[in-house]
């Protein structure tokens, strides 16, 4: 049974917007920090955004940077990834995982122990 779910991709044109959310039904998720990956093609998996459990520390990778933001909502369980001006290089499957480390200036994929299976966002025109 999935600990984490993500839900929110889709198909989107070039410059457009979408919110990813990540739910659990298993654990509470302001007990964890919550990375966001994605992973395309032929490539290797990427650190996008992740935040510490406290919420006072957010790091986003460059390529997403005053594009991407992440966010919590405590009272709903959930954490979201707003994605805004996409390109269509952001197209990957995109992953949420909760675990309890936190390394900073970066997002470890290793910091994490629970995955969701994805969700698909495309950017195309």
């Amino acid at each position: 049974q999935l600990q984490v779910v993500e839900s929110g991709g889709g198909l989107v044109q070039p410059g457009g917007s979408l919110t990813l959310s990540c739910a659990s039904s298993r654990f509470t998720l302001a007990n964890h920090g919550i990375g966001w990956f994605r992973q395309a093609p032929g490539k290797e998996r990427e650190g996008v955004s992740c935040i510490d459990t406290r919420g006072h520390n957010i790091h986003y990778a460059d390529s997403v940077k005053g594009r991407f933001a992440i966010s919590r909502d405590n009272v709903k369980n959930m954490v979201y990834l707003q994605m805004n001006s996409l390109k269509p290089e952001d197209t990957a499957v995109y992953y949420c995982a909760a675990g309890n480390w936190w390394t900073p200036g970066t997002c470890r994929s290793d910091n994490y122990d629970y995955w969701g299976q994805g969700t698909q966002v495309t950017v195309s025109s």
